[in-house]
């Protein structure tokens, strides 16, 4: 039994379904598919906050569900994200009581981030949320429109990651230093353009 179209739509929504439908329905891609994840997100993080945990933990938890035991940087590889996200995350899911961080005796030099039964727990409650967020979104949506669209989107990664893949020495992600450095040199240099004009 399909659910009806809710009638209430709040504002913001409202905004980003009228500037797709009407002022540039054309326009690229990418901006689309940020809309949707950020709709999904924001959907799922309302209810991971009745349950205490963020969309960053979200993300942590799920890994170490399926690959428990993992070092931090593991972790960080996972994820996707820099070592210093992911300890201030573990940090956080430790004072929570989801994780627990262990050195083994063979190597002091790494730490390993385990789940506590309170963290296993979890994920009965935590993953038939998800489940209802990727149900909501695809409301009116076919199964063979939905199978078009996972199939479009793994070749869209697939694309991108071919790209990045190839050797390229101008079309690369920077170190977080040198976008910092990049970013002062810009302002410095429109601070001197602004200067020249006055």
């Amino acid at each position: 039994m399909k659910r009806p179209k809710r009638k209430l739509i709040d504002r913001e929504t409202d905004v980003i379904l009228r500037h797709w439908r009407e002022a540039v329905p054309n326009d690229r891609l990418a901006h689309l598919v940020k809309d949707a994840t950020r709709a999904l997100l924001r959907a799922l993080q309302m209810r991971l906050t009745e349950h205490s945990v963020s969309l960053g933990q979200w993300t942590f938890l799920r890994i170490l569900w399926e690959t428990n035991g993992i070092t931090q940087r593991e972790l960080s590889d996972l994820a996707g994200v820099m070592e210093p996200t992911t300890f201030t995350a573990v940090t956080a899911m430790e004072k929570l009581g989801y994780v627990r961080r262990k050195k083994m005796r063979n190597n002091k030099k790494m730490v390993y981030v385990f789940l506590t039964p309170k963290g296993r727990l979890l994920k009965p409650k935590l993953v038939p949320l998800a489940e209802e967020v990727n149900k909501i979104a695809v409301e009116n949506v076919s199964p063979q429109d939905i199978t078009m669209m996972r199939r479009v989107l793994l070749t869209m990664i697939e694309n991108l990651a071919r790209d990045e893949a190839r050797p390229n020495k101008h079309l690369r992600i920077p170190s977080t230093r040198e976008l910092s450095r990049r970013v002062h040199q810009a302002e410095d240099n429109n601070r001197a353009r602004l200067r020249k004009r006055a």
